[in-house]
């Protein structure tokens, strides 16, 4: 077989796009066995940062900043509401449009959920030590850049 009948170059796996890949997979395991014990997910946890950090989404917003369909995002609602972790307030000026806040109950999951994401972050502060965490972060936000302006 010639390198012209290979389906990727010998390169493929040592790509950036493929380190950034593993490296997410790597943290999103080690969130969820962390978040496991607290009977949520790291679903479950972004949704509650992302209403902590901009009260009064709509669920078609969520699923747009989360990349998620709004289906994923209406059942995940339903359960965070099951669970009095969030409350649905018709929009002022769209009567079928809801919006998203989270109540002390929401807000005190997520405290005890960012504890443990903030371990998660510490591992990573040690392994790597602060100043390669703040080289890691500024090409991580070159990258993304580079993405949005292309």
């Amino acid at each position: 077989m010639t390198q012209n009948d290979e389906p990727v170059g010998r390169d493929a796996l040592d790509r950036v796009t493929w380190a950034l890949r593993r490296a997410e997979l790597a943290v999103q395991a080690q969130k969820e066995q962390q978040l496991r014990p607290l009977g949520m997910a790291t679903a479950h946890y972004t949704l509650l940062i992302s209403l902590h950090a901009e009260p009064g989404l709509t669920g078609a917003e969520l699923a747009r900043r989360l990349n998620v369909t709004p289906q994923a995002v209406a059942s995940l609602v339903a359960r965070l509401d099951d669970r009095g972790q969030l409350e649905r307030h018709q929009h002022p000026r769209h009567r079928h449009v809801q919006e998203l806040h989270l109540t002390d109950t929401g807000r005190e999951a997520l405290r005890t959920a960012d504890a443990v994401i903030a371990g998660v972050e510490r591992q990573i502060t040690a392994a790597l030590g602060p100043e390669k965490v703040t080289q890691l972060r500024t090409l991580l936000d070159q990258a993304a850049a580079a993405l949005h302006e292309g």
